[in-house]
């Protein structure tokens, strides 16, 4: 096991030149590579774009952005670089609109994940004496193997305990003396409620030190205020379900932006309107490049907007820095940890008869958790029938769209004509929560 606050200085400690040439190095193996896949082929025929002519990363602009629609655009086989007798594992992406975004991974691309989370978490002080409480989902979802294999790598004793069921949470943070945790930041407030319901505080009567928080936009307010109530240091991690999951860019302890792992990802910045390269430290969209083994992704559009931070960071490490999330370019929102697009509820709405022409998704803060309340516009005629129906209306719209988007929401039945209905675009989701207030 490693000594000292690297986990592989090696790689850690790259000069920005050195990080260039192995990024260009392993662009070209992989590209190579991506000749076995019958997508990649077609694409690079129809961009004009001569892979073994590759000389410099800058090449790279010569083929077009790929996003989540190109990765819906049919079987996810076809992306495949390896025989499929060499994928190990599948994951994919909770909440989207259509057909989900699968990503497949060899036995190598999931010990390359593994290596680098655990570089991520053991920068920020987790050591094999401590105790991981996942409290993250499990299964497709990426973030909960994601950061159990690595705390295992470490050889911190985890506890997978999930999500929900808050007071077994509390109850195994106190019985097994957990030390670091893995949790959406709206649940960690949450469970502060708990604490006071159970007659507990967590910085007197916990062991806990550290805190993972991501999988939903929070504040820099928010996580202060999560330090102060735990007595820990809260760190943010960032990862998306296609770069592998969690890992792709992560705090150190100055917690002066996230360092993303570079070895593993080409960072580039675009103004989203021309998509064209913009200067890094005014923001804009990230796009990512990644060298996966059974699924590489090239130039692949996030839609997060952040910037990245022109100068070195005090830690040492010269992996470039990007800001937390500002926003995103297209119309998903995050709730709970999953990713929600407006088009999903407009499906199911339309599905469903006695349901009107408009509708409303109201994103606010209750009891210090995201909250999602859907208003549904019913037809004339429901609505000045039976109360009996409505209420049938309104379980049957919850639970359609529970099983859609995976998230349960309020269902606000309203009466026709009665929701804002603009010239232009209509506006479907109103976020008041406190950290898109930025409160």
């Amino acid at each position: 096991m490693p000594e000292g606050e690297f986990w592989n200085p090696e790689v850690e400690l790259l000069s920005g030149e050195e990080i260039r040439s192995l990024q260009l190095r392993r662009l070209r193996a992989v590209l190579e590579r991506c000749g076995n896949s019958p997508f990649y082929r077609e694409w690079f025929r129809e961009a004009g774009f001569d892979p073994a002519r590759v000389s410099s990363l800058d090449d790279l602009r010569a083929l077009p952005f790929m996003d989540k629609e190109t990765l819906r655009g049919g079987d996810p086989r076809r992306f495949l670089t390896v025989p499929l007798e060499e994928v190990v594992r599948l994951h994919s992406s909770s909440g989207t609109t259509g057909q989900a975004t699968v990503v497949f991974h060899t036995a190598r691309d999931i010990d390359a994940w593994t290596e680098l989370v655990a570089r991520c978490m053991y920068m920020t002080g987790v050591r094999r004496s401590d105790v991981f409480q996942n409290m993250m989902g499990y299964g497709l979802f990426t973030g909960g193997l994601g950061f159990h294999y690595a705390a295992e790598r470490i050889g911190a004793l985890v506890i997978p305990a999930g999500s929900g069921n808050s007071k077994r949470q509390i109850q195994l943070m106190r019985d097994f003396g957990t030390t670091v945790i893995h949790v959406i930041p709206s649940y960690a407030l949450y469970l502060l409620d708990v604490f006071r319901e159970l007659g507990l505080d967590p910085r007197r009567d916990t062991s806990l030190r550290i805190a993972f928080i991501g999988a939903e936009p929070h504040t820099e307010s928010l996580r202060r205020r999560l330090e102060e109530a735990y007595g820990i240091k809260a760190y943010n991690s960032y990862g998306l379900s296609e770069m592998s999951g969690p890992g792709v860019a992560f705090e150190c302890p100055f917690q002066e932006g996230m360092h993303v792992g570079e070895d593993s990802f080409i960072l580039e910045a675009i103004d989203p309107e021309p998509l064209e390269p913009a200067p890094a430290a005014e923001g804009g969209e990230r796009a990512r490049t990644l060298h996966r083994e059974g699924m590489p992704l090239l130039r692949y559009r996030t839609h997060d907007l952040a910037r990245v931070f022109p100068e070195p960071c005090r830690c040492g490490r010269a992996h470039r820095r990007i800001s937390r999330i500002k926003g995103r370019t297209d119309d998903m929102f995050i709730v709970k940890g999953v990713n929600v697009f407006p088009m999903q509820v407009e499906r199911v709405l339309l599905g469903i008869l006695g349901v009107g022409s408009n509708y409303r998704i109201v994103l606010e803060t209750v009891d210090n958790r995201d909250e999602m309340r859907v208003q549904v516009e019913v037809s004339g005629d429901l609505w000045h029938g039976e109360v009996k129906e409505l209420s049938q209306l309104r379980r049957r719209i919850a639970q359609e769209l529970r099983n859609e988007i995976l998230v349960t929401p309020v269902v606000e039945l309203v009466e026709p004509g009665s929701l804002p209905a603009g010239e232009g675009k209509a506006v479907r989701v109103v976020d008041m929560r406190d950290h898109a207030r930025g409160e």
